[in-house]
């Protein structure tokens, strides 16, 4: 029980928004994985490629914020996982990373 109670009232613990902001920005990575289901063409490059720079930003804000925030680190670091996954078939979809393929095959 004391150990539930330290959590509960540490820096990073369910009082503080440290603990709620990481919590709701899982759905952007569960909404991430939802959308693998969907065909490419429903994705929009923008949009996948500004998640994938706010990820990236805020990786390093929970590295470098005091106390560090591994909730947060680990929801950004799976967060731009899904959406590099999501660019990369955007961009097949596109035509934008075939040409290496075609390239290959005729060398």
């Amino acid at each position: 029980m004391s150990s539930f109670r330290a959590f509960l009232n540490s820096p990073v613990g369910p009082k503080t928004t440290h603990f709620w902001g990481p919590v709701a920005n899982w759905g952007f990575v569960i909404a991430g994985l939802v959308d693998m289901n969907k065909p490419p063409e429903m994705i929009s490059g923008n949009m996948t490629a500004a998640m994938c720079v706010y990820s990236g930003l805020f990786m390093r804000f929970a590295w470098m914020v005091q106390p560090r925030n591994y909730l947060l680190l680990a929801c950004h670091v799976s967060n731009e996982t899904v959406q590099l996954y999501q660019l990369s078939r955007w961009a097949r979809a596109q035509g934008y990373l075939s040409e290496k393929k075609e390239e290959a095959s005729s060398k």
